[in-house]
């Protein structure tokens, strides 16, 4: 009987604060590794104990700058030529997954790129949470662990015991999300019809749907200016909405974000730790999802179903 390689979690520079409740969770320390930055902004990655033979897990997330997702595919390549046995990308955010298509002529498909540099730089497998685009999941060849924040955020909905509550899609493309997420609660649904005029620029936001007495929670894979988020709360809001919720598993937060949602008549966001947060709005609620990046590491290092993981 042939014995299990053994297990090391390692952790990118901008991702440690989520990697160490990871490790914690997980029940094992942080591998070493070193960081060395050179005068022009180039830098080094080494590993600073073994990894051969070693089942080697990579937590970082791939936001901006793109310096993260370089030093996580410079993780990868080392961990390879060091002689691991399998080496497993841990992004919690996957970056540039909204540029999944081409929406317009002459536009690069980011999502596919990053998936062929992984996979160049020799990554066996990938985990992830909540893609903006599921398909990305076929951009590559090996296997992909798609995680979604639903086994997280249905708990904390259900005990917040709200009457008549609505799910509301945030766009036309989050429908199906809302749609599964009605389901399971019980409750009825709206979609918010939008038209951009450009990114981040949302110029028309109509409701599609009754939200009057109604507490309403918006979903959405991630919130980046708010825009749309804050928006929709104060149209619905202006609607005889009772209240106006909205759950985002990566808190991108760029821009005017802060500014908005404390401005805005949105009574609360919550979010995930998978981007680190400025605390600097008692609107927004954090939910770690260390526990469930630790519980699905240790199902996929023992070879386990990890279909138990998804509620919705």
């Amino acid at each position: 009987m042939s014995l299990q390689p053994p297990i090391k979690l390692f952790s990118g520079t901008k991702s440690r604060f989520l990697a160490e409740k990871i490790a914690k969770e997980y029940g094992v320390e942080l591998g070493n590794t070193t960081f060395i930055e050179f005068s022009d902004g180039e830098f080094q990655i080494s590993y600073e104990e073994t990894v051969r033979g070693s089942y080697v897990f990579i937590i970082q997330s791939t936001f901006p700058p793109s310096d993260n997702l370089m030093e996580l595919l410079l993780m990868i390549d080392a961990a390879k030529r060091a002689s691991a046995y399998k080496v497993v990308a841990v992004i919690p955010y996957f970056g540039f997954a909204r540029q999944d298509r081409k929406d317009k002529p002459r536009v690069a498909i980011g999502a596919k790129l990053v998936a062929n540099l992984l996979t160049a730089a020799g990554v066996d497998r990938v985990m992830t949470m909540d893609l903006h685009a599921d398909q990305i999941q076929g951009f590559f060849d090996i296997p992909v662990d798609h995680l979604y924040s639903s086994s997280m955020f249905v708990p904390y909905i259900k005990n917040m015991n709200l009457d008549n509550l609505v799910i509301a899609a945030p766009d036309v493309g989050g429908t199906k999300r809302a749609n599964a997420y009605a389901k399971f609660l019980g409750a009825s649904m709206v979609i918010c019809s939008k038209s951009r005029k450009r990114a981040n620029v949302v110029d028309k936001l109509t409701v599609i749907g009754d939200v009057e007495g109604k507490n309403v929670v918006i979903l959405d894979d991630m919130i980046d200016t708010a825009g749309t988020m804050t928006k929709a709360a104060d149209m619905m809001m202006d609607k005889g909405a009772l209240s106006v919720r909205a759950f985002a598993t990566h808190a991108v937060l760029s821009g005017p974000a802060y500014e908005r949602i404390n401005d805005s008549k949105i009574a609360e966001i919550i979010v995930t730790d998978s981007l680190p947060i400025k605390p600097i709005s008692d609107k927004i609620k954090v939910i770690s999802v260390a526990g469930v990046f630790a519980d699905v590491i240790n199902k996929v290092y023992n070879y386990q179903s990890i279909s138990s993981n998804f509620i919705v």
